[in-house]
């Protein structure tokens, strides 16, 4: 079974290809809910149809005879997530992040400085003092939900991306700008609109030019609304 996706321009994370854990959350849509883990394999083209398909706990993005994503359910994602920051910290740290100066897309849907508020997420996360931690906070726009409450999986899947890859490139010595090339997540409960959250990530480990690394988004209360396992490579210099 054939069916088509097109991904709007709003939700870029380079000027000219789709945020990758948008992508990821829209592909991951198609399977029959709980756990999953997309894997991406060219850069998602924006504004234009593109084709999925669906079979036995699979699915497929093309672009044409381009294979972009391709992912499947999972039994259970195993991964903890951190003790939470509190909202304060984190937007200390986000105030105080990096990208504000140096972003390599500044108007990523999730994480670019660059982005209007209410247009993008502006979830901008920068280092915790004292914990090797990146965090920033995130109230979600109502224009994201369809009906003015709930948020859509794929934002939450956008939200669990950029802090991943942006503790890698903090936190790890020597590395420079990265790409997701595969985002893992379990969905706790839905993102409502208004409603302030914080979210986090950090290191796993590291594979040469290859970082794994966790994400998790929190209520400000603390309670866990998602978490993520991604793998970002390197570009190479």
């Amino acid at each position: 079974m054939t069916e088509q996706v097109t991904i709007a321009p709003r939700f870029r994370g380079p000027p000219d290809s789709a945020n990758g854990g948008y992508t990821c959350g829209v592909l991951a849509g198609f399977l029959d809910g709980g756990d999953a883990e997309v894997s991406l394999r060219a850069p998602p083209p924006l504004g234009r149809p593109l084709s999925v398909t669906r079979d036995d706990g699979r699915v497929e993005m093309h672009d044409g005879e381009t294979l972009v994503a391709e992912g499947e359910s999972l039994g259970e994602l195993e991964l903890e997530p951190p003790a939470p920051v509190d909202p304060e910290q984190a937007e200390a740290a986000s105030r105080s992040s990096s990208l504000h100066e140096h972003h390599p897309f500044p108007t990523c849907f999730v994480c670019g400085p660059d982005r209007e508020p209410g247009d993008g997420l502006r979830l901008i996360p920068g280092r915790v003092p004292g914990r090797e931690i990146v965090a920033g906070t995130w109230t979600p726009d109502s224009s994201l939900s369809g009906d003015g409450r709930r948020l859509p999986p794929e934002v939450e899947w956008a939200t669990l991306d950029c802090p991943s890859g942006n503790a890698a490139m903090m936190l790890v010595p020597d590395i420079g700008v990265s790409v997701l090339a595969r985002l893992a997540t379990r969905i706790v409960a839905p993102v409502e609109a208004g409603v302030p959250h914080v979210g986090v990530g950090w290191v796993l480990g590291r594979d040469g030019r290859k970082v794994h690394s966790g994400s998790a988004l929190f209520t400000a209360d603390g309670d866990l609304v998602g978490i993520g396992r991604a793998l970002w490579i390197e570009l190479r210099r």
